[in-house]
C-alpha cells in the first residue's frame, strides 16, 4: 500500500532533487550534497539512490566529481515508477470485520487513486510546480578567464 510510504516519498524528494540541481546535464550532484539538500543521513538515502539507479532512474557516476543526474528526460520519468523502484507491494490483511468491510475497501480506493496521480504526473511538472513557487534552478557559470 503507497499511502503509509516515507521510502516512496524520500525516492521521489531525491529525483526532483537531483533534476533540480543536475538535470542531465554535464554536472552530478553527490550524494552527500543531496542529502545536506534535504536533510537526511548519507547512509539512509544510499539504499534509495542505488534502487533508483538501477531502475535507470539515474544515472551514477564514480569519482571524485562524480555524483547523480537523471538518466532520461524529466517528461519521461513518472513518480509511481519513482515509487515502484523503492518499494515492494505488500499485501495487509485487515483484522476484524469492520475492518475488513470498510476501512480497507476505503484504503484501497485511496490508493487506486493514489497510483492513478502517481502515474499521471512526472518529474517536469514537479519541476514546474518549483518555478512557479518562484524557485530558481542553479546555473552553470560558463568559464571566464584570460591569459
Amino acid at each position: 500500500m503507497i499511502l503509509r510510504r516515507d521510502r516512496a516519498l524520500l525516492a521521489i524528494d531525491i529525483v526532483l532533487d537531483v533534476a533540480f540541481h543536475a538535470g542531465r546535464g554535464l554536472d552530478a550532484t553527490g550524494g552527500a550534497e543531496i542529502a545536506d539538500r534535504l536533510q537526511a543521513q548519507r547512509r539512509g538515502i544510499e539504499p534509495v539512490l542505488q534502487g533508483l539507479s538501477r531502475a535507470g532512474i539515474l544515472d551514477s557516476t564514480r569519482g571524485p566529481k562524480g555524483g547523480y543526474r537523471l538518466a532520461r528526460a524529466p517528461r519521461s520519468i513518472t513518480l509511481a515508477e519513482i515509487v515502484g523502484a523503492v518499494t515492494e507491494t505488500e499485501k495487509e490483511e485487515p483484522s476484524g470485520r469492520l475492518a475488513a468491510a470498510v476501512t480497507a475497501p476505503l484504503w484501497r480506493d485511496l490508493d487506486a487513486g493514489l497510483r492513478e496521480r502517481l502515474a499521471t504526473t512526472t518529474i517536469h511538472d514537479l519541476l514546474r510546480q518549483a518555478a512557479a513557487a518562484g524557485l530558481r534552478r542553479p546555473t552553470s557559470e560558463p568559464l571566464d578567464f584570460a591569459i
